[in-house]
């Protein structure tokens, strides 16, 4: 998953931030096409939006030869979204209490 910078997503009546960005591989031919499936989620991790994407063609060729496939597949997700990626999603972890 990755941060992005947050965009306004209308869900159940009022406006929600997505600000992060999740981004799974759904089927992938290798020969000439891929299908991702992404989802825009809250903080608190809520999916505000999904759907999928089909990366073939040209952009489906340079995937196939990049060094770093992942960070490749994001930014061409987030480019056909019009998102920016602003970083990793780390999560918070709840401190451990000793009883």
């Amino acid at each position: 998953m990755k941060t992005i910078q947050s965009v306004p997503i209308w869900s159940n009546g009022s406006n929600k931030n997505a600000t992060i960005f999740d981004l799974i591989i759904v089927n992938d031919n290798l020969s000439d096409t891929a299908v991702f499936y992404y989802s825009l989620k809250s903080d608190t991790l809520q999916n505000l939006s999904e759907g999928n994407l089909t990366i073939d063609g040209e952009a489906y060729a340079q995937w196939d030869t990049e060094e770093s496939a992942n960070e490749y597949a994001y930014n061409w997700a987030a480019n056909q979204l019009s998102i920016v990626i602003t970083g990793n999603y780390v999560p918070v972890e709840e401190p451990i209490v000793s009883a």
